[in-house]
């Protein structure tokens, strides 16, 4: 514990972050996993009065008579992602961002994210930290947990639609988990973007002998041992998010749906294992939104419950990566199995890597020192 009253916290740009290992994929992954397990045995919070919410959300109006207000596009909005997890981390913090499709145009990405990570006791500021990366990398080690639990062993070949950030964590995290992989087909929508994709994993993933552009979402899952759905579409539109049709899946093959995902009527029998990343989330959707909820939250898990309200699905068909993580439900049980996984993102997980990059920074003297206060002038 440090010299009390006194308070200093440490900020961490990007390239501090990236010295102190946010990018490192493996360790991610792992973290990610000891989270799964807390969550599954309780020792947790998230936002709302169920203790499960994504998070609060600020969203604009279409019109407003205020002229300097922003107005409601694609994702315009500011979120903030607040959560405490215990266990070897017991810490809590907030991941705040703001979100604009024409940053873009300025050279910047869509989100920027700051995290605030803090002491659970106190509650004082323990970092300050950029967090674009840290988002990112929780994010694609999700599905690096899930194909370490739910991906054939022997998979080589990854679909995936979509050639932009989250694919690229997604796929260095089935890398980290599933090292035969030696192929991987790209859809996406501008050439730019799948040169720099092809280029990234050449660089990285020089194992990676074959990489193929193809043009549709049947060839990306077609024989594909595991297929991702990344691309960044509009919501509202059910019909309009990239959909998974039965009759291209093969057996075996794992799917991680950590984007806006349609399924058809083929997807939801019961030769198709539907795992839900935390069942806690989804289930607080259920509390806070009007259904049809898949319009408004585009992940696959709240479709299922769309489904479930509509008598064409019953609960018992979903599962929880969490309790596969924890041993008490089986991950794969044979290479037949398929098995589609929801990806929603929370809170706990920006708190799990962010408390590791951390104490990895304040172990390598990494970061900058800033005083809060020397003593607080209230008291």
């Amino acid at each position: 514990m440090p010299d009390l009253p006194k308070i200093d916290f440490l900020y961490l740009s990007e390239p501090d972050m990236i010295r102190a290992g946010v990018t490192d994929m493996a360790k991610c992954v792992d973290a990610m996993e000891e989270m799964f397990h807390l969550l599954h045995i309780g020792d947790y919070r998230m936002a709302g009065g169920n203790n499960n919410s994504h998070g609060a959300v600020v969203m604009f109006p279409d019109e407003s008579p205020f002229p300097e207000m922003p107005k409601n596009t694609t994702d315009r909005r500011f979120m903030a992602m607040p959560a405490y997890l215990g266990g070897s981390f017991r810490t809590a913090g907030m991941k705040w961002y703001g979100s604009n499709v024409d940053n873009r145009d300025r050279g910047l990405p869509r989100s920027i994210l700051t995290f605030m990570l803090n002491d659970a006791d106190t509650g004082a500021p323990l970092a300050l930290m950029s967090a674009n990366l840290l988002s990112a990398y929780r994010t694609g080690a999700i599905p690096g947990v899930g194909a370490r639990h739910l991906a054939r062993k022997d998979s080589r070949v990854v679909g995936i639609v979509g050639p932009g950030v989250m694919a690229r964590t997604s796929l260095a995290a089935f890398m980290a988990t599933c090292p035969m992989i030696d192929t991987v087909k790209i859809k996406g929508r501008g050439k730019a973007n799948l040169d720099a994709f092809t280029a990234w994993v050449a660089e990285n993933y020089p194992q990676i002998q074959n990489v193929r552009v193809v043009d549709t979402d049947e060839e990306v899952v077609r024989d594909s041992d595991i297929v991702t759905f990344c691309a960044s579409v509009a919501t509202g539109d059910p019909s309009q998010y990239p959909t998974i049709y039965r009759e291209w899946v093969r057996p075996g093959t794992f799917l991680s749906m950590p984007a806006p995902c349609n399924i058809d009527e083929g997807m939801t029998g019961s030769d198709v294992r539907k795992i839900l990343d935390f069942s806690g989330l989804y289930e607080a959707y259920l509390e806070e939104l009007p259904a049809p909820r898949h319009i408004h939250i585009p992940a696959v898990g709240v479709k299922y419950f769309d489904l479930i309200e509509e008598g064409k699905l019953a609960r018992g068909a979903l599962e929880d990566l969490s309790a596969i993580v924890s041993g008490d439900v089986p991950g794969r049980r044979n290479d037949e199995e398929i098995i589609i996984l929801s990806v929603g993102g929370m809170a706990v997980e920006d708190v799990a890597w962010g408390t590791m990059v951390y104490r990895n920074a304040i172990a390598n003297g990494i970061g900058v020192k800033l005083n809060l206060w020397e003593e607080p002038a209230l008291k």
